[in-house]
């Protein structure tokens, strides 16, 4: 699976398994990234908000050094920040970003989050500035691919009216006891594919006695049956860690086969909490 690459919209191909760097400290990132890259992982998702796009980029580096890969093996993700959104702030965001990560181009911009009526009376037009940013980005050939992140129908509908370039990527929360399975398919049926941050539930699914017994009876871990399990949904999951050994392990995530019957099991768990936040709640 960590060789398996998902067509995107745009005409390029993403690896259907990513490694995520949400809560990773800046001072343990770059051997985490280093270590993923080694152990298969061609996918690093980051964002400006994790404050740690410098100590990727070196970890990406480094581990070119070590593997023998080139720039272009690898696809990476970044994302603009709510505080920067807005045509002239978004371009500026991403030369910052682009200049911490010290490449020159990105694989995948995203919007971090939507700006939502509940904070913003011209919610629309801001959505549709900050995409504007992101079609020039892709015009002056610095980014390959443009998405969103967290967005829901009801932001994409306005978006898709008006914009030039369709969205490729909606990342969203996804994980057992929560698939947005209206937002999922919506995207689908406009091109977008989906990438899940928090496969999971932050941590939530660990602790869940279902995912327990079936990961016992596969000789996995949790994480491991339920980063399986996203991918089997064609979702692309995001795992993440800072620990070598955790690194390792899920790398081994898509070793073993998952019968439709278990699928179809934690698809249908409800009871894994995780945060679910609703998009027109976050305060930030």
């Amino acid at each position: 699976m960590l060789n398996t690459y998902l067509e995107l919209n745009s005409g390029y191909a993403i690896p259907a398994v990513g490694f995520g760097t949400w809560q990773s400290e800046p001072e343990k990132t770059a051997a985490a990234v280093q270590k993923a890259i080694e152990c298969g992982f061609r996918h690093i998702d980051t964002a400006s908000l994790y404050h740690n796009e410098k100590e990727v980029g070196e970890g990406i580096a480094a581990a070119l050094k070590t593997t023998g890969l080139r720039r272009e093996d690898i696809f990476v993700t970044t994302k603009v920040w709510n505080t920067e959104r807005g045509y002239g702030r978004t371009l500026r965001s991403f030369e910052q970003s682009l200049k911490a990560l010290n490449f020159d181009y990105i694989d995948l911009f995203l919007i971090h989050w939507p700006a939502v009526p509940s904070q913003y009376e011209c919610w629309k037009e801001l959505n549709l500035e900050t995409w504007r940013a992101l079609e020039k980005l892709v015009d002056d050939g610095l980014v390959k691919s443009i998405g969103v992140s967290n967005f829901m129908p009801r932001h994409l509908e306005p978006l898709l009216d008006r914009c030039r370039i369709m969205p490729a990527v909606n990342q969203i929360e996804f994980h057992p006891g929560w698939t947005q399975d209206e937002c999922v398919q919506w995207c689908r049926e406009r091109g977008m594919l989906i990438e899940a941050w928090s496969p999971l539930a932050n941590g939530d699914a660990l602790k869940s006695p279902e995912l327990a017994a079936m990961a016992e009876k596969y000789g996995c871990s949790i994480s491991q049956l339920v980063l399986n399990w996203v991918a089997s949904q064609g979702v692309i999951p995001l795992s993440k860690s800072v620990t070598a050994a955790r690194i390792e392990e899920n790398s081994h995530s898509f070793d073993f086969v998952i019968s439709d019957e278990d699928l179809a099991a934690i698809s249908a768990l409800d009871s894994v909490a995780g945060k679910r936040r609703n998009p027109d709640l976050v305060l930030y």
